[in-house]
This record gives structure tokens, C-alpha cells and sequence, in this order.
């Protein structure tokens, strides 16, 4: 697991979601942080090489345990326990400890269409194309989006209404945004997995390259 990989991912996310570009944590090469400006998530800070430097993580945790406004510090990395450890210690709250950063070659991503009587929709705007499966009724059964920056696909925001589960609309969705994906040069596919969606990703060929922990401060006394 790479800085620059995580690097990838973070601009195609920053991207999907409409936000300003990450900005460096100092000191810089310690991780990236990026204004979310959502309740509860007004900023989140991403630790760039937690693995490979541990002092590292220990000063963003510091860092975020001491901030004026709730952030968040996400953490890709082969060694979960560990940073659940660093970042208890800072007084940081656990948010999610099962997330996983997950890859994918998208041209050998599988193909599968929406079953009748669902139909798709496709907008790009940028480098952002958002695909909608619409039920009989034309509500939104599931929504997903993909930001394209050069051979890099982002996969964000991967949803499907409870009433429509377990038809098959998770896979015609993730198909649909890698073939809009393909067609715009991209070639390689990164997404960072809820628990929910990591059995979906995995039986269609993507890689899990990393564990992704969570936390949050500062913490309300």
C-alpha cells in the first residue's frame, strides 16, 4: 500500500464529491486533509504512509485529538490493529475498522445488465458520470458514481434502496460505471469498500490492498 496510490484515490474522491483538492498535513508527506464541510464530518485528515513511518500516524492522531472542528482521520493500512491502538491512545473515537481500499483492472471488470423492469440512466458532467437504475415507477432503486482522472477511476457512493435489494442491481450498477469508466480511457479502478459492499466487490474481481480504519475527535469530554 502506497502513498501515491492513496493519492489516486483521494483526488478522484475529493472529485466525485465536489470538493477543493486535499491540502498536506504538516509535516508534509504525514497525510492530506480535506474540508468536507458535513455535520459531524467537517474535515477529514488521510494518513499517507501510517504503515511505513508510525510516528507518522501519531502526530496526525495528536493532531486531529487537538482540532477545533470534528474531523476525521482514515487510515489505509496492513496493520489495523496497530493503528486502532495509536489512535485510542490519542483519545480518538472509532468510527469504522472493517473498510477496505479495494482495486480493480476495469477492463477486465464483468458485465451484467439491469433485469427487467429496471432501466439505466448515464450523466457525465466533467469527470464525474453518476449512473441511476430506475425501477417500473421510475424511483431510484440504486446510485453510484465514478470520477475519471486519467487511467484512474474513482468509485464513490455505491447505493441501493432497501427495497430493491438482492436483484442484481449492485452488479449492473458497479458494470455500468466501469464500462463509462473504460470508455473515457481509464484503466485502472480504486474504491475504498463499506462491510456492506465488500462481499459485492469481491465477486466481481476487485483487490483488497489495504485495511481502512476510521476515527474521529476531538471527543466531547
Amino acid at each position: 500500500m502506497t502513498k501515491e496510490l492513496i493519492r489516486r484515490w483521494l483526488n478522484g474522491w475529493t472529485a466525485a464529491r465536489s470538493l477543493p483538492e486535499a491540502e498536506p498535513v504538516e509535516p508534509a508527506g504525514d497525510g492530506l486533509r480535506s474540508n468536507c464541510d458535513q455535520p459531524g464530518r467537517e474535515v477529514e485528515v488521510f494518513a499517507l504512509r501510517a504503515d511505513e513511518q508510525p510516528e507518522s500516524l501519531v502526530r496526525l492522531a495528536a493532531a486531529v485529538a487537538a482540532a477545533r472542528r470534528t474531523t476525521w482521520l482514515t487510515v489505509p493500512t496492513l496493520r489495523p490493529s496497530t493503528v486502532e491502538a495509536v489512535v485510542a491512545a490519542a483519545g480518538l473515537e472509532l468510527v469504522h475498522r472493517s473498510e477496505w481500499f479495494m482495486t480493480i483492472d476495469l477492463t477486465e471488470h464483468p458485465q451484467h445488465q439491469p433485469a427487467a423492469p429496471y432501466k439505466r440512466e448515464v450523466r457525465t458532467e466533467g469527470p464525474v458520470t453518476v449512473v441511476s437504475l430506475h425501477g417500473p415507477s421510475g424511483d431510484v432503486a440504486a446510485r453510484g458514481a465514478i470520477a475519471v482522472l486519467g487511467v484512474d477511476a474513482i468509485a464513490d457512493r455505491i447505493e441501493t434502496d432497501p427495497a430493491h435489494r438482492r436483484r442484481g442491481l449492485g452488479r449492473a450498477l458497479m458494470s455500468a460505471l466501469a464500462d463509462a469508466a473504460v470508455a473515457q480511457g481509464a484503466r485502472t479502478g480504486l474504491l475504498i469498500a463499506s462491510e456492506e459492499g465488500q462481499r459485492l466487490y469481491s465477486s466481481l474481481g476487485w483487490h483488497h490492498e489495504a485495511d481502512v480504519v476510521i476515527a474521529r475527535g476531538p471527543v466531547a469530554p
